[in-house]
């Protein structure tokens, strides 16, 4: 009895220690996962947990949001999960999405994971034309869309249509020209062909580095008034505060940057905006809402800290992971060497192999072809042969008959002809038996004649018959000698015992030498990654001018026209804040 009651308390004590759990599901722009949370979780513990799981260390580009009537927001780090305005039904669904954005994706991102996904959400965010991209520029973009998903392009393997399903163009884009599918496929296989050699991660960066010079990239944007009531535009960048017209989201009518702005203050529903300079006036903008006032206060710190922090030596940890980032790069340049050689091996041997078994089909066809002439020769000269014998024993009855006509004249003559006319006919009869003796003879002569060529005929055919059986047995020996090559060239991609010599020599302690020779390489991609950009630009603007006659200029959208008078005009965002810097200094 005591037992069970022990046992009884044991059990409920364990069940009251048992923490009070609840379900997330987070979202990635690739994936899906569910989380078991601690009630007592902060956003912070979620958080961490996510980063872990996805193995990513650049924790301060990121957030989770969430969506609270029709509201954006982002869950706070330092408050409970559930006391955020969150829905009551399980699992609670979270976005893990980038919150802040790079000024300079290449320097600034260093982990592949990063990369990765900045490289989903900017896409995602093109096609979804949240982001304004010019045609020319979508194309390109494209292009290295579909480096990144397929690699390297291969007319044997990436025929005719194999986008066809892919989503690359926003519908903007696509709506606007009179092009067919095709045609857009032709365009971008076309770029997608000059890409080859790129990895993943490398396409991947250069979609940013394109993607980041677009005026609406990393803008957040809010609906504000000013002190008068005008309706206009705030946006929050990594750069620093635009106000804009609502009608034009490309060029602000005024920038702020972050290293110009003394103070930014929120009251009452009200934001002022201070700038270093006395001399510019403060400008006093409000937001309805509270939670928009909110976030936009929360973007407003975090780009600012990290607009700092760019400007800083960086962190310990940070060096750590560009260094590492660096020995990875160098690891996978030399990995993708050492297969690139292995490829180019093997395709040579491929080539050699096709190339051994192209000329045995050929000495194989030359030996068939001397097979038949040799039957040929052997038929024609027992035809030679046959035809010379019956010539032979034609001659031999002809001199026959010549021998009985002259048997036949000298009987004759030998004849006593008593009469005259009996000597008349006898001598007729002897000049027709002379004839005919002469006669006999010269076809005898002839046919003798005839069975001599016919003999030199035949004693060719057979010297030509021991030529063919002489180039046959030639052709013969070749064809297994060209066999045994084959058999050791057959088995040069399976084996290819240099490879695994490469493999076993390879060493991937960075010496001071390999990080010289490395850093030259870095410098050269530099010098020509300059002239790559001079070269894309021109691809750029020839695209532009070739599918220019296409546009239906009625479907242009108000962007499209701003954006063609702001490029005609050399105005952007990043001019705008260029002319505010030089002003203030």
């Amino acid at each position: 009895m005591a037992g069970a009651i022990a046992s009884r308390m044991s059990f409920s004590s364990l069940k009251r220690k048992q923490p009070k759990t609840f379900t997330v599901r987070i979202a990635t722009m690739d994936a899906e996962m569910e989380f078991s949370c601690e009630v007592k979780w902060k956003g912070k513990d979620l958080f961490d947990l996510v980063c872990r799981t996805l193995g990513l260390r650049e924790t301060w580009f990121f957030g989770l949001q969430y969506t609270i009537k029709d509201t954006v927001a982002w869950l706070k780090m330092d408050k409970k999960v559930l006391d955020h305005d969150v829905p009551t039904e399980e699992p609670k669904t979270f976005h893990f999405l980038a919150k802040f954005y790079p000024e300079n994706a290449e320097e600034e991102l260093v982990q592949e994971i990063t990369q990765h996904l900045f490289f989903l959400q900017v896409k995602k965010q093109i096609l979804d034309e949240k982001i304004y991209c010019p045609p020319e520029a979508s194309v390109l973009l494209a292009s290295y869309a579909v480096q990144a998903k397929y690699g390297d392009y291969d007319p044997n393997v990436h025929k005719r249509g194999f986008l066809a399903q892919e989503e690359l163009l926003p519908k903007r884009v696509i709506n606007l020209y009179q092009m067919t599918p095709e045609m857009w496929e032709e365009r971008i296989t076309a770029w997608y062909a000059e890409h080859r050699g790129r990895a993943r991660d490398e396409a991947e960066m250069e979609y940013l580095k394109i993607a980041q010079d677009l005026e609406m990239y990393g803008v957040n944007y809010f609906a504000i008034r000013n002190k008068k009531g005008t309706e206009l535009l705030l946006g929050v960048d990594a750069l620093g505060l635009h106000i804009y017209d609502p009608d034009n989201r490309l060029t602000p009518k005024i920038s702020f940057p972050w290293n110009e702005i003394r103070n930014i203050s929120y009251s009452d529903k009200e934001f002022t905006i201070k700038p270093l300079d006395k001399k510019i006036d403060v400008f006093k903008f409000n937001s309805s809402k509270l939670r928009v006032n909110k976030l936009i206060l929360q973007l407003c710190i975090g780009n600012h800290d990290l607009f700092m922090r760019r400007r800083k030596a960086d962190s310990l940890e940070v060096q750590q992971m560009k260094a590492q980032a660096r020995e990875e790069k160098a690891r996978k340049q030399m990995e993708r060497q050492r297969l690139a050689r292995e490829k180019q091996m093997r395709e040579e041997a491929e080539r050699t192999r096709d190339e051994l078994e192209r000329r045995l089909m050929q000495l194989k066809e030359e030996a068939t072809m001397a097979n038949e002439a040799l039957m040929r020769s052997e038929e024609t000269a027992d035809l030679l042969a046959e035809k010379a014998q019956i010539t032979e024993e034609e001659a031999k009855l002809l001199a026959q008959k010549a021998a009985e006509a002259e048997q036949e004249m000298q009987r004759i003559k030998a004849t006593a002809i008593r009469t005259e006319e009996e000597k008349r006919l006898m001598e007729q009869k002897v000049l027709e038996a002379e004839m005919l003796a002469l006669k006999m003879a010269e076809e005898s002569e002839r046919r003798a004649k005839e069975a001599d060529q016919l003999k030199q005929d035949l004693q060719e055919a057979r010297e030509s018959e021991r030529r063919a059986k002489q180039k046959l047995l030639e052709i013969t020996s070749k064809s297994s000698y060209t066999q045994s090559m084959n058999s050791s060239t057959t088995a040069l991609p399976t084996d290819l015992p240099s490879f695994n010599l490469i493999s076993e020599s390879l060493s991937f302690d960075f010496k001071d030498t390999d990080m010289k020779r490395l850093s030259m390489e870095i410098e050269k991609e530099k010098v020509e990654y300059m002239e790559k950009s001079k070269h894309l630009q021109e691809q750029l603007n020839e695209l532009k001018t070739e599918i220019e006659a296409l546009k239906l200029k009625e479907r242009e959208t108000a962007l499209d026209i701003l954006h063609n008078e702001n490029a005609s005009r050399g105005n952007s965002k990043h001019n705008t804040i260029k002319k505010v810097s030089e002003s203030s200094s």
